[in-house]
């Protein structure tokens, strides 16, 4: 899946410029032109990197900053300034800010620190399975073959959306996975089935792997968040 940034910059000719760069570089770009529509775009979508400008129509920058590190403690942000003096680099730092690039700057040269920041948060972040199989007490998932063995000791053959989905909460157990980030991993950004679709789902896999269904340990609802692989190995 490509890396999402939003660029949030009020100058259009170097906006159109960045972004550009950007897109040739395969990065998926959502762009905002002042503070307040920097918030809106934070508030309905997930991102890997914020390219964010101090000085902005609106909400300024560090603002902006301050209240993306409110919500969100791990994603990385790149101010962007003509404020350069070592007073200005500390106080966004100070904010929360995981670089600070003064204008005027070298495209090359955000271009590599942007992928520095995103290669940072991958390893931050990223608890990806490396192995084919996975056993929770005597539930196993085999994420090459796509089959399981669940509570009634028999062997299912799983569809690639299932498995997908197991692949996530394993790689994120004893962590909280809203519906929205649930649905942009597995589905994808621009295809956003009904929220029911992964309760049903959540269903199917207490069904498999749940003694009681019911009263489940391993799948658990997060009531108004969404759910949790509970895991304690």
């Amino acid at each position: 899946m490509k890396k999402r940034i939003l660029l949030v910059e009020d100058e259009v000719n170097l906006l159109d410029a960045i972004k550009l760069n950007l897109d040739m570089e395969g990065y998926d770009v959502t762009v905002a032109i002042d503070g307040k529509e920097a918030v809106s775009e934070v508030n309905g979508k997930r991102f890997d990197l914020v390219v964010l400008d101090i000085m902005l129509p609106e909400i300024n920058g560090l603002q902006v900053c301050e209240y993306i590190r409110s919500k969100n403690k791990e994603i990385p942000i790149l101010f962007l300034s003509a404020k350069g003096t070592t007073n200005d680099r500390i106080e966004g730092l100070k904010m929360g800010a995981d670089d600070y690039l003064p204008k005027p700057f070298d495209l090359e040269e955000l271009l590599l620190r942007i992928g520095i920041l995103l290669k940072h948060g991958s390893r931050t972040n990223d608890n990806t399975v490396s192995e084919q199989v996975f056993q929770f007490d005597s539930n196993v998932i085999n994420f090459t073959t796509y089959e399981i063995t669940g509570i009634d000791d028999e062997l299912k053959q799983l569809s690639s959306r299932e498995i997908s989905l197991l692949k996530m909460f394993v790689e994120r157990k004893n962590t909280v996975v809203s519906r929205e980030e649930i649905l942009e991993s597995v589905w994808g950004y621009n295809v956003y089935p009904s929220t029911r679709t992964i309760d049903n789902y959540i269903l199917a896999f207490r069904k498999y792997f749940e003694s009681d269904p019911k009263n489940p340990k391993y799948f658990m609802s997060v009531r108004g968040v969404g759910y949790k692989f509970c895991d304690s190995k």
